[in-house]
């Protein structure tokens, strides 16, 4: 493990080594890749929003059979079952819980109560600014660079805006892979840096090594922004698949999308009952049409086609631009070691401000 330490509030607050998240993405951020990123001082956290209760629980003490350092847990806000979910947290004795949308402030407060440290993640300053004022601990800001669902506007404008605007530890998240990054993410007042894409591509990772294949190929231009797979923006490697949903009509898609709702509910153990309840949570303070609604089932199965399955020509791949910029496949031990060492290296080489 590196020598390098960089103190910082993110590191205080959560108690690991390094100022450094492992995201939570589904199907991909499981035990193994979890512990191994804990193991190295970065903060891991395990996705459960694809995992039913009980593999959740199981996953959480697989993790902890794994390694004695702190890790989260990244859930949905917005799910049917996320109070059963708080529980199994609060029981299991998990350090972080971070929350892809906002929770609501009776969450925060249970969690809270129960000594779990809030994180979640926002792609807006007026997110930041709400869940501040219900006593999140801190927030991830991910900017437009990052994978997944994202936003417009590019992390060098939204991070100082939430910086400037919140009193809490802001986690910097998009377009981030090495020391440079994070530095940078320093400078502008971040407490740390997230980064999924990059320990995506490690060797501790459970993703089949055709779809690493994949990413490491790509390059900038061969990641975009969708919202055919679930009706918003979704950045992800560029695919003869992609190309396909950009030319399909409406009736093709919600084809599409019954097809892998009824799959996700096999998957998951989820009645129809539950994911309609689910959807009508999402459709809450959202303008989504009902259509948008039921493409969202599109995208776990998805994923899990690529991430899983190693289909690429079945399945979407989640990417930041960054992915374009990776060129490896470290371990999570060699990429938090090389991230601090070329943190100190480059504030050295940074010019002095006296004389």
């Amino acid at each position: 493990m590196s020598d390098v330490t960089i103190p910082t509030a993110l590191t205080e607050l959560v108690g690991v080594r390094h100022p450094l998240v492992q995201t939570g993405m589904g199907w991909v951020a499981g035990p193994r890749l979890v512990s191994a990123a804990a193991n190295a001082g970065a903060l891991g956290i395990l996705a459960s929003a694809t995992m039913t209760p009980d593999r959740l629980r199981s996953a959480v003490r697989e993790v902890r059979s794994r390694t004695d350092a702190p890790f989260g847990v990244n859930l949905r806000a917005d799910a049917g079952d996320a109070p059963e979910r708080v529980r199994i947290i609060i029981e299991e004795g998990v350090k972080v819980a971070s929350f892809a949308l906002a929770p609501s402030r009776e969450l925060i407060a249970r969690l809270k109560d129960a000594g779990v440290v809030v994180i979640p993640s926002i792609g807006a300053r007026r997110h930041a600014e709400k869940v501040a004022a219900w006593g999140a601990d801190a927030v991830v800001v991910q900017g437009g660079e990052g994978g997944g669902h994202t936003g417009s506007v590019a992390t060098s404008v939204l991070l100082p805006q939430v910086v400037d605007a919140v009193d809490i530890p802001v986690i910097a998240a998009g377009g981030f892979r090495d020391g440079r990054g994070l530095v940078a993410a320093l400078a502008y007042g971040a407490a740390g840096i997230a980064m999924g894409t990059r320990f995506l591509l490690t060797s501790d990772s459970t993703v089949p090594d055709a779809v690493k294949a994949r990413y490491l190929a790509a390059t900038v231009q061969d990641v975009t922004v969708t919202t055919k797979v679930d009706g918003l923006p979704h950045r992800m490697l560029r695919t003869d698949l992609v190309d396909a949903l950009e030319r399909s009509g409406r009736a093709a898609v919600l084809l599409r999308a019954v097809r892998h709702a009824a799959a996700f509910r096999r998957e998951s153990g989820m009645s129809w009952t539950r994911m309609v309840r689910d959807g009508l949570a999402m459709k809450h303070g959202r303008d989504l049409r009902w259509s948008q609604v039921l493409l969202a089932a599109n995208t776990p199965m998805l994923l899990k086609a690529s991430m899983v399955d190693g289909r690429t020509d079945l399945g979407v791949m989640a990417a930041g631009q960054v992915a374009g910029l990776i060129d490896d496949l470290p371990s999570c031990a060699e990429l938090v070691d090389r991230i601090m060492a070329e943190a100190q290296a480059t504030l050295r080489a940074l010019p002095s401000a006296e004389g």
